[in-house]
């Protein structure tokens, strides 16, 4: 290349004002990915496509770089500030570090932009934008088409609603193009349509949506229909604009937002010509005799026409008169209509249970289809993403009884009382870790407190501290059907990342590999503590819960049981006998444990002054075994101190008396109430015969009596149950400390983890209930299924057992586990707050869901009047991706074969209490019954034969869950890209097995849903980009059905 140096020297000392970017960078040349020197500091100017590089701001330029035929590699880590310049030539690439990341990414993207091939990008985008103002003309001509009535008040914005029915989307059309013009004869189009919106009050276009892309026609009938939700500000004044373009290269047809245009890939449009565009006001579709427009499409001159579009109303729901025209290629005679039948589903979706799902889902997201069935019929499908509240509220409710069950946990080991100084220096030890944990807790509320705007946790952040508790990117994942001649019907899936510690790491793998492994090592504390299994550390929180939960109601029950013998009332007396009856047997029975025995002669050997040869080892029962309890012998055999004569063996029985004493108390109670209630039936019988107003006077002396008498049986009651109280907190918040010390810190640290990992599948679960709650309102078999049996909720992992997913899909195995010990509640909403409440502790919570009062009259008695539902989760994996691939041959699998076959376990366990308990015909699909037995025995086949990458688990295990009324999950890592590719393959599957989709069209439906879909919304929303993040290489490992269409995929931030 030609150049004068003496110009270039000129340019590069021109006023600063005068170039397009400078400062200073770190700078050096890079072969392969070594640097031949270190990085100096140089003061860098960039003019055009010419890099001036000098030693200071005031010197010359040592060195020029021509910024062509070469292209920037942008790191993506948000600490790397360094950027690499690649040239095609082959010579040296030139490394770039900058002062920060927001310095590197403006100077990526200056650098990127100095090319010809940049300034042509740029040209071309001012082309189109020309042409856009071209188009809207100017906001007094969009305004003809508005009304003068209305011109006159869009400054007080009162614009015509659309009627619609509550909780459906406000609009919704389809649309087909006619004879589009080519640019040449001999092109064979390929067109989609882009959707904008012209809203009446702003006069901005704003765009919308897009079509597929139809190609190799003229006439192209687009199966993508457009969607409007509920909420979307939409009026009859308000303007759709639909531009027509042809794609030259689909691959290259895809919308991106990054911050760097790749250099292998163009910015948006290259690939596209625009071919013509139209405008239509909504309220001419909506007013419409057959609700249908035929449009022409001009040219953005608007002189030339080239083609016509049509837009068909569609209102899903209606039933159109006549047959439905038959699939034919020629489009012209083609009828959108549709043959709907309604099912009980749809009874609920009016406006009594608006108001308990709009509290729980925000942000809709709708797309609309058309397919075609296998007789030539069409049938129309509504795909529906929304967010839920329940991210944010769930795990804060969550973490606020965390909070109140460590500090009531802290409390009761400062009540132990005085120990011996090892036990004491144990205690203090365990209180300061415990307190440290406890503000931590606290501090992640005051955080999630301070948390607005989105009800959702995107992948991007899966990483961050203060979210750590919030479930990744969760949605629920809606189809609605409606077919000609069969049933309508909804498929709901809730897609959401694995529950796992993303901000702890999986250095050390995942949680039940870590529990394990912490289990393994506290066998083998040494003599600093008793070793007390898991069983049992579970029973004395169990123990301690009972004794909170019990001790007031039974002090209430005694304190109504005098105030009814103050007041002399007989019936009322008798109920709250009764009640202060049930409460006490079941606080007695709550003691009849050995471990209370063991533990109280263990905290009797803590105790000062009370040091044996040999630490006390509590004897278990029979019944319990003897491995249940270990002591390990002290190094050394200490000597009972001799200067403490008054401390004499432990007397075991003395426990046995004590609480037997409250039995006692309560017979006596008893005993006293039906000898007062015998008198007063006696004394009725002879005052009745007497003078009626000296029967008054008995009854005020009587009534006095009766409170006397009861009154110091019920205060030894309340004694007897305060001595039983004080020594079983006690010995069970002992046992608690020998959990703790024999585990600090990794014991906090794994409870913390654990709790992560919960938080984020209790959510889940919590949004899947109340969704199918709400869907099965009507439906009485489903009813009496989930009070029967328990409801099955289906977990579907899509992680490979190589590196940290492994560690991930630990953490998730054993979150999902957990979830079998939370019940659900049924309860009438007694305000407009339809949260869910969360009570318990840890291992033990019971979920409150509020209905509004005419849909908690549709529930079945049993539901109604509070009985616990139960759930049964059963989580089933297959990896998919490249990392699977590596495991399957270089590493280990055994992880996810062993989920598997456990799950597939838990699953037969339901399957087989389902048939026991509930009637043949309760389920749409039971009268299958031969089918469940063979589905579940091919799902066996399928684990058993651990073949690569077996999906065919995962399609046999949805099946059989929405069989048996399931609520189905699909995870991956962060439930964007793999989920989206699972869960679009699921719902078409549906189509196909279910509601006759043609075959012929099955790829070009799972195409449209990938492409045009709400899982690719699912992915901007996450990272601002409309593309799945695969890469060629990712996609060959993956099973065929699992790749996205051309053009979907590429680079992005994960």
């Amino acid at each position: 290349m030609r150049f004068n140096a003496k110009d270039l020297a000129l340019l590069a000392r021109r006023p600063s004002g005068c170039f397009d970017k400078e400062g200073r960078l770190k700078i050096c040349r890079v072969v392969g990915d070594e640097k031949l020197i270190e990085p100096r500091e140089r003061w860098c100017r960039l003019k055009g496509n010419l890099l001036f590089l000098m030693k200071n701001k005031s010197s010359e330029a040592s060195e020029v770089v021509i910024l062509e035929r070469c292209w920037i590699v942008e790191f993506r880590s948000k600490t790397d500030v360094s950027i690499v310049l690649k040239f095609q030539s082959g010579e040296p690439d030139l490394y770039l570090e900058a002062a920060s990341k927001p310095d590197c990414e403006s100077w990526a993207v200056a650098l990127g932009e100095a090319n010809s091939e940049g300034l042509q990008n740029k040209i071309q985008q001012l082309r189109r934008l020309i042409m856009e103002i071209k188009e809207e003309r100017s906001s007094d001509e969009a305004r003809q088409f508005l009304p003068s009535s209305q011109v006159d008040s869009l400054g007080e914005l009162q614009f015509t609603s659309i009627q619609r029915i509550a909780n459906e989307p406000k609009l919704e059309f389809s649309l087909a193009c006619k004879d589009l013009v080519a640019a040449t004869r001999d092109r064979k189009l390929n067109t989609f349509i882009q959707v904008s919106v012209v809203h009446p009050a702003e006069h901005i276009l704003t765009r919308y949506s897009s079509t597929e892309i139809v190609e190799g026609t003229r006439d192209p009938l687009f199966l993508t229909g457009v969607t409007f939700p509920p909420e979307y500000p939409i009026y009859e004044e308000t303007k759709i604009k639909l531009t027509v373009y042809d794609v030259k290269d689909k691959s290259q047809d895809t919308v991106r937002t990054s911050v760097l245009p790749d250099h292998k890939e163009p910015r948006a449009d290259v690939g596209r010509s625009f071919l013509g565009c139209t405008t239509f006001r909504v309220g001419d579709l909506v007013k419409s005799k057959e609700q249908q427009l035929t449009l022409t499409l001009r040219t953005s001159d608007g002189g030339k026409t080239v083609g016509t579009i049509e837009v068909n109303l569609v209102k899903m729901g209606e039933l159109e008169d006549g047959e439905t025209d038959h699939i034919t290629t020629d489009t012209q005679d083609q009828k959108c209509a549709l043959v709907r039948e309604c099912t009980a589903t749809e009874g609920i979706s009016g406006k009594d249970n608006l108001p308990s799902l709009n509290a729980v889902l925000k942000n809709p997201i709708c797309k609309l289809y058309r397919f075609p069935t296998s007789d030539n019929k069409w049938m129309r499908i509504r795909e529906q993403m929304a967010e839920t509240t329940l991210s944010f509220h769930v795990p804060k409710e969550l973490i606020n009884l965390h909070i109140k069950e460590d500090m009531r946990r802290n409390q009761e080991l400062k009540d132990l009382g005085e120990l011996a100084p090892h036990w004491d220096n144990m205690r203090r030890s365990v209180i300061a870790h415990c307190d440290q944990m406890l503000s931590m807790y606290q501090d992640t509320l005051a955080e999630l407190g301070k948390h607005t705007g989105s009800s959702f946790k995107s992948s991007c952040s899966k990483g961050e501290k203060t979210l750590e508790f919030i479930p990744i990117n969760l949605h629920l994942q809606r189809m609605h059907v409606h077919s000609p001649r069969l049933k309508d019907a909804l498929y709901d899936v809730i897609t959401v990342g694995a529950p796992a510690a993303h901000f702890q790491g999986f250095k050390n793998g995942g949680l039940r590999k870590l529990l394990s492994k912490f289990e393994a090592e506290r066998r083998n504390t040494g003599y600093q503590c008793i070793y007390y299994s898991p069983e049992n550390t579970a029973k004395a929180k169990e123990v301690l819960s009972n004794i909170n939960h019990l001790q007031p109601l039974i002090s209430s029950h005694a304190d109504l049981l005098l105030n009814s013998a103050s007041q002399h009332s007989p019936d009322s007396l008798k109920n709250s006998l009764k009640m202060l009856s049930e409460k006490t047997e079941l606080f007695v029975h709550a003691f009849k444990d050995q471990l209370v025995r063991s533990a109280l002669l263990a905290l009797y050997t803590a105790r000062p002054g009370c040091v044996l040869k040999k630490p006390a080892v509590p004897r278990n029962t029979a019944e319990e075994g003897g491995d249940d309890l270990q002591h390990q012998d002290h190094p050394s055999q200490i000597k009972r101190q001799d200067s403490i004569p008054h401390h004499s063996e432990y007397d075991e029985e003395e426990w046995d008396r004590v609480w037997a004493n409250v039995g006692k108390s309560l017979n006596c109670v008893i005993a006293m109430v039906d000898r007062l209630l015998e008198k007063d039936n006696i004394s009725h019988i002879k005052e009745g015969e007497n003078d009626p107003s000296a029967a008054d006077c008995k009854l005020l002396h009587t009534g006095s009596d009766w409170y006397e008498q009861l009154y110091p049986l019920v205060i030894t009651l309340k004694d007897c149950m305060g001595e039983v109280v004080t020594r079983a907190k006690q010995s069970m918040a002992f046992v608690l400390l020998q959990e703790l010390a024999c585990g600090l810190p990794q014991c906090l640290m794994l409870t913390l983890r654990r709790d992560i990992v919960f938080s984020q599948a209790l959510a889940g679960l919590v949004c899947g209930f109340i969704i199918k709650l709400h869907t099965g309102l009507h439906d009485q078999g489903f009813l009496q299924q989930l009070h029967t049996v328990g409801l099955l909720v289906q977990y579907e992992g899509l992680l490979s057992t190589y590196s940290e997913e492994a560690g991930m899909l630990e953490d998730m195995a054993v979150g999902i586990s957990d979830l079998q010990k939370v019940m659900f509640k049924v309860i009438e909403a007694k305000s407009e707050d339809f949260l869910p409440i969360i009570t318990g502790r840890r291992e033990h919570y019971i979920i409150e869901v509020q209905l509004p009062a005419k849909m908690f009259e549709l529930l079945p008695q049993e539901i109604k009047e509070g009985k616990l539902l139960r759930m049964y989760p059963v989580l089933f994996n297959v990896g998919i991706n490249e990392q699977q691939t590596l495991a399957e041959r270089f590493g280990d699998t055994t992880l996810q074969e062993n989920i598997n076959q456990e799950n597939l376990e838990l699953l037969k366990e339901y399957y087989k209490l389902f048939t026991e308990k509930m009637p043949p015909d309760c389920l749409p699909h039971f009268q299958e019954q031969n089918d469940l037995k063979g589905l579940l025995e091919n799902l066996h086949q399928n684990i058993q034969a651990k073949k690569r990458k077996n999906v065919e688990i995962m399609w046999l295990a949805a099946t059989i869950c929405r069989k048996l009324n399931g609520v189905r999950f699909t995870c991956c890592k962060s439930a964007k890209d793999r989920t989206s590719m699972s869960v679009t393959l699921e719902q078409c599957s549906i189509l196909r097995d279910e509601h006759q989709l043609h075959k012929d069209f099955f790829i070009r439906a799972l195409d449209c849903m990938r492409r045009e879909g709400c899982r690719i919304e699912n992915v901007l929303k996450n990272v601002k980009c409309r593309k799945y993040a695969f890469n060629m290489i990712q996609l060959m490992a993956f099973p065929k059905y699992y790749r996205p269409p051309e053009g979907t995929y590429g680079k992005a931030d994960t």
